[in-house]
């Protein structure tokens, strides 16, 4: 299958050819629960990838590099040290000896070739192995330019995930954010865009103005922003990843985040304060038409919409406190879900559908939780000094959020973490910028 994908402004050729895949029984027998609470992390065995030119070796390391990490990431792969492996499979065709394998405790080996197909291409062929059954799981090829070899490693990840998981992999996205820097009287804050995995970071703002609130479109690779000019009203802006291009959507006086997109991506949905009182609306991008969806004497803020697009869950504090309420998309009576102690803000609905993400404040401490869309099943995933801005990786199990810390003389630390759904695997995106307000993309051929 030939397919042609964007990416930052560049097009890539991708061939995938699936050679071997398992029976459903054998699938569902060797898929992991990425849900549970407690699991043991699978011993899987990442060889190093053969090269068909010798200049070329450096380049099957980094893949592979790129790869575990991903893998290790999620906490449900444990690497096996490369001097516990009992023979060396150097050729790609080579067959592993699995009961040697399982003697060392091996559940999955990764085996790779490089093969350079021309100046400016390669084609990386993989296997995925299943150690204790001695049977192949995965068998795919994947061609790209050279220079695009790190999102190529995603793309294998990813496979690999959705293999052992059944679950759609979410290596191969981006995440928008505000990077920050400067003392804190004179703070500078850029947008900004990293992979999924904290590297190839690039800024698309050049820090003269405040920019704020990223969120992606899910249809297209463009990011709407807040953006201040001195103390004039904050402007709402589309900045086009691939192309560069900015474009201003219009001033919008009391707005206190930037618009959210709705699945589709033809509406937006924020909250606006006007007269005092704040409310949330929509705004039609073609048409230019707004509408507002809440009358309340309360403040209401923060609007998301769920996946299928006929609701929207917003926090207000009508109720007293800030809780979290879902309306219909056209508007009308609220539902409150949230009732427990303590301040709940920032809600954002799950590609899945399945949960919301918030930030809750109790007691001087802040968490990040997920709540069901009727009000059951809350459950605090992290707690920290300030824990706040959930984002949803695409498929919906993991959420990054941004954690700050105070430091010596006014300082503060300002840093983006990942968390699963459990809990359990808390990780840390390696920056050497502070960073706020996540927005996770979506996985489309447009990026």
């Amino acid at each position: 299958m030939l397919m042609r994908w964007g990416f930052a402004c560049r097009w890539v050729m991708m061939v995938m050819v699936v050679v071997l895949w398992q029976t459903a029984q054998a699938r569902a027998e060797l898929t992991v629960d990425i849900n549970q609470g407690t699991f043991k992390p699978i011993p899987m065995a990442f060889v190093p990838f053969s090269v068909t030119q010798g200049q070329d070796a450096m380049l099957g390391e980094n893949i592979l590099r790129v790869v575990r990490a991903d893998l290790e990431s999620t906490g449900l792969i444990q690497p096996v040290n490369t001097m516990a492996f009992p023979e060396d499979l150097g050729v790609f065709e080579q067959i592993p000896d699995f009961a040697s394998w399982r003697a060392v405790s091996v559940q999955l080996i990764l085996t790779g070739k490089v093969e350079r197909t021309s100046s400016t291409t390669i084609k990386v062929h993989f296997k995925l192995y299943d150690a204790l059954r001695g049977e192949t799981l995965l068998h795919l090829s994947l061609t790209t330019p050279v220079d695009n070899w790190r999102r190529l490693a995603h793309l294998i990840a990813d496979q690999i995930y959705e293999r052992i998981t059944g679950e759609t992999g979410y290596f191969d996205s981006r995440i928008a954010f505000v990077a920050e820097s400067g003392p804190p009287k004179r703070v500078q804050k850029r947008l900004a865009v990293i992979d999924s995995d904290g590297e190839n970071l690039r800024y698309l703002s050049d820090g003269r103005n405040i920019v704020l609130t990223p969120r992606f479109s899910p249809k297209d690779p463009i990011i709407t922003y807040l953006e201040y000019k001195g103390n004039s009203t904050p402007q709402v802006y589309f900045h086009h990843i691939d192309t560069g291009r900015k474009q201003i959507l219009g001033q919008f006086p009391g707005m206190t985040f930037a618009p959210r997109f709705s699945p589709d991506g033809r509406t937006l949905a924020f909250s606006m304060e006007v007269a005092g009182n704040s409310d949330v609306y929509t705004y039609d991008i073609a048409s230019r038409r707004q509408t507002r969806l809440t009358n309340h004497p309360g403040i209401d803020t923060s609007p998301s919409f769920s996946p299928d697009g006929t609701k929207i869950v917003f926090n207000s504090d009508r109720g007293g406190t800030q809780q979290l309420y879902v309306m219909p998309v056209t508007g009308g009576p609220a539902e409150r879900i949230s009732f427990g102690e303590g301040r709940y803000t920032t809600p954002v609905w799950s590609p899945r559908g399945d949960y919301i993400a918030f930030t809750k404040s109790r007691r001087g401490t802040f968490y990040i939780g997920v709540i069901k869309p009727d009000g059951s099943g809350e459950r605090l995933l992290t707690s920290s000094f300030l824990d706040e801005g959930p984002t949803w990786a695409p498929n919906g199990r993991v959420i990054m959020f941004f954690r700050e810390r105070p430091l010596s003389r006014g300082q503060k630390s300002s840093e983006l973490f990942t968390v699963d759904l459990t809990g359990r695997n808390l990780r840390k995106i390696p920056l050497n910028v502070r960073a706020s307000d996540p927005a996770w993309s979506g996985l489309n051929p447009n990026y």
